[in-house]
């Protein structure tokens, strides 16, 4: 399975929007768009689950695809880098 980072999504779109968007490129596994934690509010990212063949192929035809006048930053997710811990403040 390969994990395909969606990013400049617009607010609006839903998690059935991206679906019904890469299962034209081969069959999606999952979807998860991404909200913020404090407000719920969309990002405007999200992650596809696809076949690696799969994943190429939509990886390729939907980068730069305009959904909802955005274009979409399509490419193979990776890991997060690692963050420095926080340095907690006392007020």
């Amino acid at each position: 399975m390969t994990t395909i980072y969606v990013g400049n999504l617009p607010f609006s779109a839903t998690e059935a929007d991206v679906r019904a968007l890469f299962e034209k490129h081969g069959a999606v596994q999952s979807v998860k768009l991404v909200n913020d934690r404090e407000t719920g509010r969309p990002r405007g990212f999200g992650f596809v689950d696809m076949s690696p063949s799969d994943a190429q192929t939509a990886i390729q035809h939907m980068n730069g695809f305009d959904m909802g006048g955005r274009p979409l930053r399509v490419n193979e997710a990776r890991e997060r880098e690692a963050r420095p811990p926080r340095q907690g403040g006392s007020w």
